[in-house]
């Protein structure tokens, strides 16, 4: 997939074999989206405000940070939220519950950290409707859910759509797969409430009319074998350090680490990759440096030269505002 990603951005002459590929693509999910538009294939209301958090590209952009931003900044202004997620990496087939002793190789990689650091109940499923149903069900205190990574789900109907773009990488090629990373065309973010940039140079701005800047700060690792001790970048100064990464775009973390200070021997991994104990086995390391994604697969056989890095999302106070008054308005047309 790593090598896969790579060949996404840039055009060659097999990019151009790969053509009718992605024009039957486009036209299939093309054609999947006008279905549920006009009613052909039947989209699920539920009884609350739905946020879909997704992106128009494969790979990560850092959806998951923002999903966790959303739920902090949701609760912070006096509403209960859910999240419900398609659980890529996990083996459950149908609806389940996520919580912090949830195993991720049932329920996958993103959904337990999302229980983890939220506080808010997560559900899984590939029916994601079924997921939000299952999940207000349990939890009849929830008033709006937030769906990860369900852009192009359009079974669950949904009534704001936020799409997250890799700063860095944007979209590649420009070309829709398997010719290109995209799963919808680029004309798709003209439709969406918010297009958050994660990342990349200011003077890279799409000038999209809804577009917003979004930044993942963090400087500070906690153990994974005690998870109250916790370490600066400078804690590692003159130690060998080994730096893995199993996520959608490894480059960026590492690039945070370089930034941090640190100097390490990067091992990148496909995205929702289940580590073994022997995958991260480096006889010389003194310390593992990790995403909290790649963290809670680690849980069970990390020892002392485990650290995870904690991460936040930075977004400006006008994105906040503008899915606030969005909700507002879905009220007022409920109670209208």
């Amino acid at each position: 997939m790593l090598w896969l990603q790579r060949q996404w951005l840039r055009l060659t002459p097999w990019h151009v074999v790969l053509l009718p590929l992605s024009v039957l693509f486009g036209l299939v999910a093309a054609l999947h989206r006008v279905f549920y538009r006009v009613g052909l294939l039947r989209a699920i209301r539920l009884p609350v405000p739905v946020i879909v958090v997704g992106n128009i590209s494969v790979g990560g952009t850092g959806k998951t940070p923002l999903v966790l931003w959303l739920a902090d900044f949701l609760r912070q202004h006096g509403y209960h939220p859910g999240v419900v997620s398609r659980g890529y990496g996990g083996g459950t087939g149908g609806v389940v519950g996520v919580d912090v002793r949830s195993d991720p190789a049932v329920v996958g990689d993103e959904p337990l950290l999302l229980a983890k650091k939220s506080s808010c109940p997560v559900w899984v499923g590939r029916d994601r409707a079924a997921a939000g149903n299952a999940l207000l069900r349990a939890h009849p205190e929830c008033d709006v859910l937030v769906s990860d990574d369900g852009l192009q789900h359009y079974r669950l109907d949904r009534d704001i759509e936020i799409v997250v773009v890799d700063g860095d990488r944007k979209f590649g090629n420009g070309l829709l797969l398997p010719a290109g990373p995209l799963r919808e065309g680029v004309s798709r973010l003209e439709s969406v409430d918010a297009v958050v940039v994660n990342g990349g140079s200011p003077e890279a701005s799409m000038l999209l009319r809804n577009e917003f800047e979004m930044s993942l700060q963090g400087g500070v690792f906690y153990n994974l074998r005690n998870q109250e001790l916790h370490a600066a970048a400078a804690d590692f100064s003159g130690k060998k350090l080994h730096a893995v990464a199993g996520i959608g775009n490894p480059q960026r973390f590492f690039a945070h680490l370089r930034g941090l200070g640190l100097a390490f021997e990067s091992h990148a991994f496909p995205d929702h990759c289940v580590f073994r104990p022997q995958d991260l086995d480096y006889d010389n390391a003194d310390a593992l440096l990790m995403t909290e994604k790649d963290a809670v697969k680690c849980d069970g056989f990390a020892d002392e030269r485990y650290w995870a890095l904690e991460v936040e999302a930075i977004l400006p106070l006008a994105f906040g505002q503008t899915v606030l008054q969005k909700l507002r308005d879905i009220d007022g047309r409920q109670t209208a």
